[in-house]
């Protein structure tokens, strides 16, 4: 043990200096202190006739003398007890100053007599020889609570809560502390922060309602070649508001109710989520860099318009991602695709066109029509004349299309669209023979074109 050590090097324990028993010394000084006695005491004096001999001349001392010998003894030894015992009182102070059990005793006897000024003053000790010990800002918080201190109670919470070495159990005590202190303020939005940097996932679950996470971005943050759909999402029950200018959003931002579409462009994306207690997230921020290539748009064979011969339509350009509807959408990669030339419909018909990659769109394209045919005879008159054709070959024996009385099973004739036979390059409507049973219709493979001038019925051979 190196001299002047107040602690050991390797226990880290305070250093208790203990006078070593040595008998023989102690014996010394007992022998030491009986003649000292001895010595102060005055002789006997002799006694001649029941009378003190007096003593005179160089072999004697006076009485005076001695009186005066034996105080200044008397007073050397007092200052010299006096000295010890100084000595005693000062080690036992130092001792106690640098116990930390007595620093801990001290503060729990004065806490217990409402001495809380003096328990405080152990505890702040008792922390400066020992400052990994949680407990102890345990108990200080405490004495702090007792005395009414509420700045000072919160603070020692915080600190406890912001210390490493506080273990789980202690942890989870010290924010159901906290989160009682912060909600008897309504004071929500420091619990959401505190619980937000909360390393215990089991607490943060405990308290899931005060916590207000902020909202998370579907897109990483990046440059892009195509138009981006960003999503942006939050647990709980709330509503997130956005800004795409860089500015700090609140409640008079865009509220997020749909993706929002990144086109050409440079966004910087800040977003909050507010819950329902009202507690605010921390802002997300995330930017992008939207660089697209237009896409070509369809080209068509034919413009809008009033039609009376067959006709079709065709995309004459690059066909590839080419998608179409016919009931005035906007088309997406769930409309139809277009695979090769469309023949218009009898009637009004209108085509919207697209080019979809990517995420992006090119113009979209419209047609409208109106196609008419010169004739009397309709694709419903068509459908009868087959029918009626069936009937009388005693193929079915009513005009519901049952072809055997004791079964419910029959044909059915539908109309598919127009065509120009090979052979006569005639222009018929397309009818096609079906099988109904127990409900289910099934294709026969037989199809039937009918003259559209005249009516006339040819049997069509189709792949």
């Amino acid at each position: 043990m190196q001299e002047g050590l107040l602690y050991c090097e390797s226990c880290g324990e305070d250093i208790h200096i203990v006078p070593d028993f040595e008998p023989e010394l102690e014996h010394n000084i007992e022998q030491s202190i009986k003649n000292i006695i001895k010595n102060v005491a005055p002789p006997p004096k002799p006694v001649v006739s029941g009378r003190p001999e007096v003593q005179t001349g160089n072999a004697g001392i006076s009485s005076k003398a001695w009186n005066r010998y034996r105080l200044k003894m008397v007073a050397g030894w007092c200052a010299l007890v006096l000295f010890v015992v100084v000595i005693i009182l000062t080690g036992i102070k130092i001792f106690h100053y640098y116990s930390l059990s007595y620093q801990v005793d001290q503060a729990v006897k004065a806490t217990n007599m409402a001495q809380y000024d003096k328990a405080i003053s152990y505890y702040e000790r008792a922390m400066e020889l020992d400052d990994k010990d949680v407990g102890l800002k345990q108990k200080l918080a405490q004495v702090y609570f007792l005395k009414n201190d509420k700045e000072n109670y919160e603070f020692w919470l915080r600190q406890i809560v912001e210390d490493p070495r506080t273990d789980p159990e202690q942890l989870e005590s010290i924010y159901g502390k906290l989160i009682a202190i912060y909600k008897a303020r309504d004071d929500y939005q420091t619990i959401n922060d505190m619980l937000v940097a909360c390393p215990s996932a089991t607490i943060r679950d405990a308290y899931r309602s005060y916590i207000a996470e902020r909202p998370v971005f579907s897109i990483p943050a990046g440059e892009y070649e195509e138009v981006k759909a960003l999503k942006l999402s939050s647990d709980g029950k709330g509503k997130i508001y956005y800004t795409t200018d860089g500015q700090d959003p609140d409640r008079n931002s865009l509220l997020y109710t749909s993706p929002i579409l990144l086109e050409n462009g440079d966004y910087e994306i800040k977003a909050i989520y507010i819950n329902e207690n009202n507690i605010h997230s921390q802002v997300a921020m995330s930017w992008y860099h939207i660089t697209v290539t237009e896409l070509a748009a369809p080209e068509l064979n034919i413009e809008s318009g009033e039609y009376n011969t067959l006709v079709f339509l065709t995309v004459t350009n690059d066909t590839s991602d080419v998608y179409y509807t016919t009931d005035g959408t906007i088309p997406t990669t769930a409309s139809n695709r277009y695979t090769g030339p469309i023949q218009l419909p009898l009637g009004e018909s209108y085509f919207n066109f697209a080019r979809l990659s990517h995420g992006q769109s090119s113009v979209v394209v419209d047609r409208s029509f109106n196609f008419t045919l010169n004739t009397d005879i309709t694709p419903a008159i068509a459908v009868d004349k087959v029918r009626e054709s069936e009937l009388q070959a005693g193929v079915i024996y009513d005009n519901n299309g049952h072809f055997d009385e004791d079964s419910s099973a029959r044909y059915l004739y539908h109309y598919l669209n127009l065509m120009k036979t090979d052979s006569q390059d005639t222009l018929v409507y397309v009818v096609a023979k079906v099988l109904e049973e127990d409900g289910v219709q099934t294709r026969t493979g037989i199809y039937y074109g009918v003259n559209v001038y005249t009516g006339e019925i040819l049997n069509l051979h189709m792949n």
